[in-house]
């Protein structure tokens, strides 16, 4: 009996583990993205902004999220505070998620701890959108 409730634990653990594979330098982000054709997201956050760990604790913690996002994305996180964005994408406020396609961003961010829902939603029409600019034939 001790020996399944151990096990029950260490699935439990390993499935709500789910972490974006996040790329800890912008130019290799943005390089590896154009080599890999993916949208590049990046977010950009501000130290102790409350709303940036609401969604890093819930919405970037979404096993449906990081999954996509793992999978169809090259993801960067980057702070005001420490320097590591470029100034074209700081916003007044913070979380701010943009789509970079290339070095251009693909629409305004997206601003705040969106739920999960909605942001899959967004990541859906970012891949949309980036298929389509990727191959225009397609998009006719």
């Amino acid at each position: 009996m001790r020996k399944l409730f151990l096990l029950v634990m260490l699935v439990g653990l390993s499935l709500s583990g789910a972490e974006v594979k996040w790329e800890k330098d912008l130019s290799k982000a943005v390089e590896r993205a154009v080599k890999e054709q993916k949208p590049l997201m990046v977010l950009v956050t501000k130290n102790g902004c409350r709303w940036c760990d609401v969604l890093k604790r819930t919405t970037l913690k979404n096993e449906k999220v990081v999954k996509v996002l793992n999978r169809d994305f090259v993801s960067y996180e980057g702070s005001v505070d420490e320097n590591n964005i470029p100034s074209t994408l700081i916003t007044q406020g913070t979380p701010a998620t943009w789509f970079i396609k290339g070095k251009t961003p693909m629409f305004e961010p997206v601003m705040g701890a969106v739920e999960s829902e909605d942001y899959l939603k967004a990541l859906d029409i970012v891949k949309q959108e980036y298929k389509k600019s990727a191959n225009p034939k397609e998009s006719k």
